[in-house]
C-alpha cells in the first residue's frame, strides 16, 4: 500500500474554500453553543431516561473542538523513520465428520489461527500461512504456503474462499504531504483468497483500516471486523480512519462518525467493516464511532455489542457503557446504548437470549485480607433499548469475577479469593435474577463450558488456602464436570488435576484452544506441565512453590457424565527443549491447537502435524512444516 495522508486537514473536505469559509461561520456557532452548554453542564451525555446516546459530528471543526476539549492530543505511534516489525464450513464429503472452531454463538465463527474444512487444514503462523492436505492421514503434505509483510492474526474458511487478517505497521503521513518526518501506524488488513486450486491460492481482494485489529466475526458470507485506532490530534490535526478497498481510498469524515459525547481519558475510533468474502464487486460497508477504549465484544446472529468500560474518578464510578448494533448482511445499523455497573472480564461476560441482553460485571478491587476488598460482583439484564430492566447485585462480597457463561435462561459464574464459588444464576424472570444455589470448592474455573442442560464443564487451577493470609496460591490446571440437575446444590461429579503450580494451558485465556465434542466423549486441551521434585523439600513443598516443566503437548480426556478420565496425551516438544527452557518455556514445538478429521487426531505446532489414532492415540504420522 502507498504512503497515505489521513489528517482531517480542511483540504481532505470536498467541500471548496469558499463553500467552507460560509460553512465555519454556522459551525462555530453551533462550537460555541456546545462549548457554553458543556460548561454549564448542560452537555447531552444521554437521553431522557440517563442513557448514554450516540451523536453525529457535523463537521471537521466539531471533531476538533471536542478532542482539543479532551486532551487528546499526546503523540501516539510515533517511531521515527526506521523500519518497524509488529512482532464452519461443510465436508466435501457428507459422511465425514470433522471438527470446526470453538465458538461462543452457533452460527457465529471467530477467527482462528487453525482452520479445517475436513480435507485441508490451514494454518497461520506469525507471517505464514500454510494449506495443508490433511486427509486421508496417508496423503498429508504441505500444498502452498505464501507469505505476508505483516503478522497472520487469524483466519476464516467459507468454500473456497481463504479470508485472512495481517497486522503490520506502515508509514502515513501525518502532516500535509509536504511536510515530514512519517510516523508508522498500525494497519489492518482483509485479505481475500480464492483457493479453489489449493496449490495456488490468488489474492482477490484487500480491503484494509488504519488501526489495529481488535475482533472479527463470519456470518454466512459476511465478515464482520472490529478495528481500533486511537483518537489524537498531532500538530492541531486530527488523524481521521480510511478504509482502502483494492488500492482505493475512503477516508472518513467527521461527519461519518458517531460518537458518545461523554469525558473520556482514552478516546479511540472504533470501525466496524463489514465484507463480502464471496462477492468481489460488493463494496465494503463501514461504520465509524469515537468511543473509549473497547473491553469486550459480543456478537449474535444480527447484532454487535461493544462493551467500553468508564470510570469516573471524582465519584470512583465503574461503569461499563454498551452500543448495541444491528447487523444483516451489509447493514450495520446504530440502534441502542446504555449503561451498567462495574466492569466486564471478557466476551462471555455478556450474551443475547430472547430480546434481552445480559452482563456480568465486578467492582472495586481484590486485596489479601478481605477487610481491605472492595470488591463485588453483578448481573444486569438489558431490553433492546438497552435500559436496565433487572438486576441482581453485590454477588460474593471480596472476591472478583473468574469466568461467566449464560446458559439459556440461566448463568453461572465462578469468583474466585480462597475458594471457587460456582453460582448458579436463574434468569427466567428477566426482571427478577436470582441465585438459585451455589458450590464452593478449592480452585477456580477460568472457563466454563456446557457439556449439557445439566452438566458444566469448567477449566481454571487448583488451589491451596495460603496460610500468610486470606488467599490461595494457584496450583496445576483443573478440570471440573459440575452437576446442576438440582439446581440448588450444584455438585463436583468429577475432576482431573494436571501437573503442580507452573502449569499453564492456553485455554485458559483462549476458549478456541478447547477441542470438545459430546459424541465422542472427547476433550482435549494443550497443557504445558510442571512438577515438583518433592526431594527438594525434605520438610514438605511450600504451597508457593513452582514445578519445572517436564512436558508440553495436548493432553485428551474421556468425558462423560459422570467423570473425566485421561486417555493420554500427544506431544511435539524434545526433552531438551523442556530442560533448556528455564523459568520459561518457549518452542516452535509447542501444540497450540487440535481438531479430529473422521476417527483421527491433528496436533498442531508451529514446526510440525501430528496424526494420531482417536481410540487408542497410536501415532499414523506426522509432517514437518516447512
Amino acid at each position: 500500500m502507498k504512503e497515505l495522508d489521513l489528517t482531517a486537514s480542511r483540504s481532505t473536505s470536498s467541500l471548496s474554500a469558499k463553500v467552507f469559509s460560509v460553512f465555519l461561520i454556522g459551525v462555530t456557532l453551533g462550537v460555541l453553543l456546545l462549548n457554553f452548554a458543556w460548561l454549564w453542564g448542560l452537555k447531552p451525555t444521554g437521553d431522557a431516561s440517563g442513557h448514554p446516546v450516540l451523536l453525529r459530528f457535523s463537521s471537521y471543526l466539531e471533531l476538533e473542538t471536542f478532542l482539543n476539549r479532551s486532551g487528546s492530543s499526546w503523540p501516539y505511534y510515533y517511531l521515527g523513520r526506521g523500519q518497524v516489525v509488529f512482532a464452519a464450513a461443510e465436508s466435501k464429503d457428507a459422511a465425514l465428520d470433522y471438527s470446526t472452531t470453538n465458538i461462543q454463538v452457533e452460527g457465529v465463527d471467530e477467527a482462528d489461527i487453525v482452520k479445517s474444512d475436513g480435507e485441508y487444514l490451514y494454518l497461520s503462523s506469525n507471517v505464514r500461512v500454510l494449506i495443508v492436505k490433511a486427509y486421508p492421514p496417508g496423503k498429508v503434505k504441505v500444498v502452498s504456503e505464501f507469505k505476508l509483510n505483516g503478522t497472520v492474526i487469524g483466519l476464516f474458511i467459507n468454500g473456497d474462499r481463504l479470508v485472512v487478517f495481517e497486522s503490520e505497521y506502515q508509514a502515513f503521513s501525518v502532516l500535509r504531504p509536504e511536510k515530514m518526518p512519517f510516523y508508522r501506524e498500525p494497519v489492518t488488513h482483509i485479505r481475500i483468497y480464492d483457493v479453489k486450486d489449493k496449490e495456488k491460492p490468488v489474492l482477490v481482494r484487500t480491503v484494509s483500516s488504519n488501526g489495529s485489529y481488535f475482533t472479527s466475526r463470519m456470518i454466512g458470507d459476511y465478515v464482520y471486523v472490529v478495528v481500533s485506532k486511537p483518537a489524537y490530534l498531532r500538530d492541531g490535526e486530527v488523524i481521521l480512519p480510511a478504509v482502502i478497498d483494492n488500492g482505493e481510498v475512503e477516508v472518513v469524515q467527521p461527519s461519518e462518525i458517531s460518537y458518545a459525547n461523554v469525558t473520556d481519558y482514552n478516546y479511540g475510533f472504533t470501525i466496524i467493516i463489514a465484507v463480502n468474502v464471496r462477492d468481489d464487486e460488493a463494496k465494503p460497508t463501514r461504520e465509524t464511532f469515537l468511543l473509549g477504549a473497547s473491553r469486550g465484544v459480543y456478537v449474535s446472529q444480527s447484532n454487535i455489542y461493544l462493551a467500553i468500560p468508564r470510570y469516573d474518578p471524582e465519584k470512583g464510578a465503574e461503569k461499563t457503557e454498551v452500543h448495541r448494533f444491528r447487523i444483516d448482511r451489509s447493514t450495520i445499523k446504530p440502534e441502542a446504548s446504555g449503561e451498567v455497573l462495574g466492569f466486564i472480564l471478557n466476551q462471555f461476560s455478556m450474551d443475547e437470549f430472547q430480546g434481552y441482553f445480559r452482563i456480568a460485571t465486578t467492582t472495586g478491587h481484590l486485596a489479601r485480607n478481605r477487610d481491605q476488598a472492595t470488591s463485588s460482583n453483578h448481573v444486569f439484564v438489558l431490553n433492546r433499548d438497552l435500559a436496565v430492566v433487572g438486576r441482581l447485585e453485590d454477588l460474593a462480597p471480596g472476591e472478583s469475577i473468574y469466568s461467566a457463561r449464560f446458559m439459556g435462561k440461566r448463568c453461572y459464574l465462578v469468583t474466585f479469593k480462597k475458594v471457587d464459588p460456582l453460582f448458579a444464576i436463574s434468569l427466567e424472570d428477566p426482571q427478577k435474577p436470582a441465585v438459585l444455589g451455589k458450590l464452593k470448592i478449592p480452585g477456580y474455573s477460568n472457563y466454563l463450558h456446557p457439556y449439557d442442560d445439566n452438566l458444566l464443564i469448567g477449566i481454571g487451577k487448583e488451589t491451596l488456602e495460603a496460610e500468610e493470609g486470606d488467599f490461595a496460591w494457584y496450583q496445576g490446571v483443573k478440570i471440573s464436570l459440575f452437576d446442576v440437575t438440582d439446581v440448588e446444590r450444584p455438585v463436583e461429579v468429577s475432576k482431573y488435576v494436571i501437573g503442580d503450580r507452573g502449569t499453564e494451558s492456553p485455554v485458559l485465556y483462549d476458549h478456541k484452544a478447547l477441542l470438545f465434542d459430546k459424541k465422542r466423549n472427547l476433550l482435549a486441551i494443550p497443557v504445558l506441565v510442571a512438577e515438583i521434585d518433592e526431594s527438594r523439600y525434605p520438610k514438605g513443598v511450600p504451597a508457593n512453590a513452582y514445578g519445572d516443566y517436564v512436558w508440553q503437548g495436548v493432553y485428551v480426556f474421556n468425558v462423560n457424565a459422570t467423570s473425566i478420565t485421561l486417555r493420554g496425551g500427544v506431544s511435539h516438544a524434545s526433552k531438551a527443549d523442556l530442560i533448556k527452557s528455564g523459568y520459561y518455556f518457549y518452542s516452535e514445538y509447542s501444540v497450540e491447537r487440535s481438531l479430529y478429521i473422521g476417527d483421527f487426531l491433528y496436533s498442531i505446532s508451529d514446526k510440525k502435524i501430528k496424526i494420531n489414532n482417536l481410540a487408542d492415540l497410536q501415532q499414523i504420522g506426522e509432517i514437518e512444516l516447512p
